[in-house]
């Protein structure tokens, strides 16, 4: 009778994964979309082919699926993780709460000389970063990508807006639209800096040579919002890192 109560028992307890092995699975999974966002950078979306994948992260193509279940939930998983991390660091920049931190950033200087901050940073990250920005802005896409793209432009919209508006209500800047504005900014940097025009291919990467491209890109920014010029003698790399 004991014998039977313990079969019993042991057949209900439900089986529950080693943790080493969820740990084995976690970092495979991160290889995984390590090498998928490398190809990504170098290639655009249409490079990050499950083979490719699989290959660049020295798995199995079976593996891939195993984490996977296609090619889309692995571009969709790259392009959710690399625009948090952009817009992290242009919130951070602009001086908002960070949902990452749960806490309040602090960015020195009125709202424009935040404005600055942020353009200048959205600036520095597209020119060191232009493969990838330049997929997660205006590459072909999956279809499946088109939503998730709509709401990284408007999470960078929304950082604008909030700076433009902070600036009019402090009489720094004329009256606008705060949204739109913050729109034709959007639009108008990542064209410049990560579209497909000609000229994006020639722009620096970063270091002193990219100092002139940021600090044009800064102007027209200010220009574009109807702020002061920019002092000259000032470099926007002040602060940013």
């Amino acid at each position: 009778m004991v014998q039977g109560r313990e079969r019993w028992f042991t057949l209900s307890v439900p089986y529950r994964r080693p943790a080493v092995v969820d740990d084995r699975l976690a970092a495979a999974r991160e290889r995984l979309v390590a090498a998928a966002t490398d190809l990504v950078a170098e290639a655009g979306w249409a490079g990050a082919s499950v083979t490719a994948v699989a290959a660049a992260a020295g798995m199995s193509v079976g593996s891939v699926y195993q984490h996977f279940p296609s090619k889309s939930e692995l571009v969709c998983e790259v392009f959710r993780r690399a625009a948090a991390q952009e817009v992290e660091l242009i919130r951070a920049a602009a001086g908002e709460p960070s949902p990452a931190r749960g806490v309040g950033l602090t960015a020195a200087g009125d709202p424009v000389d935040r404005l600055v901050l942020a353009v200048a940073l959205f600036t520095r990250r597209v020119l060191a970063r232009r493969g990838l920005v330049h997929a997660l802005l205006v590459a072909p896409s999956d279809s499946a990508l088109e939503a998730q793209r709509r709401d990284f432009r408007r999470r960078y919209r929304d950082v604008f807006a909030a700076l433009i508006r902070a600036g009019v209500e402090a009489g720094m800047l004329p009256t606008q639209d705060p949204v739109v504005a913050a729109a034709a900014l959007t639009g108008a940097i990542g064209e410049v800096l990560a579209g497909p025009v000609p000229m994006a291919q020639d722009l620096p990467r970063d270091g002193r040579e990219a100092e002139p491209v940021v600090r044009e890109v800064v102007e027209i920014a200010l220009r574009c919002v109807g702020a002061r010029p920019m002092v000259r003698g000032w470099s926007v790399a002040e602060g940013i890192g």
